[in-house]
């Protein structure tokens, strides 16, 4: 399947951790994690560093049980994986509610700030801005930017409004020069079309949890990069409502048998109270 390759290991531990560990209280066996790794086609060694890198970055917790290893979230990491859950199936992608409200966020650095902008810009986009102007970005709805604004030092260089656009002005030919919707609707189309087959195939029982983990990872990866414009403005073929019905076709077609797998292939324990 396209594309499937360049999806980074920690990426798709997440969504292993999302479907496997969040919420129920327990703490999953290394070895079981290599074994389902290696069905992604990920060795051994690599899944191991990406545990260890996710220790070392507060998304994971170690916890011993005899000579054996298992891991659990973090505060840290039960927030992403929250928020990655309300991204998929509370949020969606399509922005079918938007209320006309705008953030406008605009901003002055010194020349010699390149780094600093850039990864203003970098957050911004993100956090789904686009450049309405130089200095001046603007994302739909009401985005809280103060914490990243903060994170970066840059509290003093920058200013955020609210706005709704004056009753004359072309919002649909805004959006087209602000954001790459070319791009975006490119990311929809190749999903539907790595994945549309098996909204009518089943795979073997053990692969299902792999594609589900591979399907969910892929999805969450386009719906994060998605500024979720409001619909009514982008063009009629816009083509994020086919995948994500779509993605959840699929999803409900290999969830049985993912769920089957995952009984017979993980050892879990309950996660112990942290010292």
């Amino acid at each position: 399947m396209t594309g499937e390759e360049s999806l980074r290991p920690q990426s798709l531990m997440l969504t292993f951790l999302g479907d496997q560990v969040l919420g129920r209280d327990v703490c999953v066996y290394s070895g079981s994690v290599i074994d389902v790794f290696a069905r992604a086609g990920i060795g051994e060694q690599a899944t191991r560093s990406t545990l260890t890198r996710m220790v070392n970055r507060d998304l994971l917790r170690r916890q011993r049980e005899g000579r054996r290893m298992y891991f659990g979230l973090t505060e840290r990491s039960e927030a992403v994986l929250r928020d990655g859950e309300q991204r998929i199936w509370q949020t969606g992608a399509v922005n079918r509610h938007w209320d006309g409200t705008w953030t406008l966020l605009g901003f002055s650095l010194p020349e010699s700030w390149q780094r600093q902008r850039h990864d203003l810009r970098s957050q911004l986009t993100w956090s789904g801005f686009g450049p309405l102007f130089n200095g001046l970005w603007i994302a739909p709805g009401e985005v809280d930017v103060s914490a990243l604004v903060a994170e970066l030092g840059l509290s003093a260089h920058v200013k955020v409004f609210r706005a709704h656009a004056d009753a004359g002005m072309d919002i649909g030919q805004m959006i087209e020069e602000t954001w790459e919707l070319s791009d975006l609707a490119g990311r929809y189309e190749a999903f539907t079309g790595r994945w549309q087959s098996w909204e009518d195939r089943l795979p073997d029982a053990d692969d299902a949890l792999v594609l589900r983990l591979r399907l969910q990872t892929e999805w969450l990866r386009i719906v994060r990069r998605d500024p979720r414009l409001p619909v009514k403005h982008l063009p009629d073929d816009w083509p994020a409502e086919q995948a994500e019905k779509t993605f959840r076709a699929v999803h409900d077609r290999l969830s049985p048998l993912a769920r089957d797998a995952s009984e017979r292939l993980l050892d879990l324990v309950p996660a112990r109270p942290q010292a």
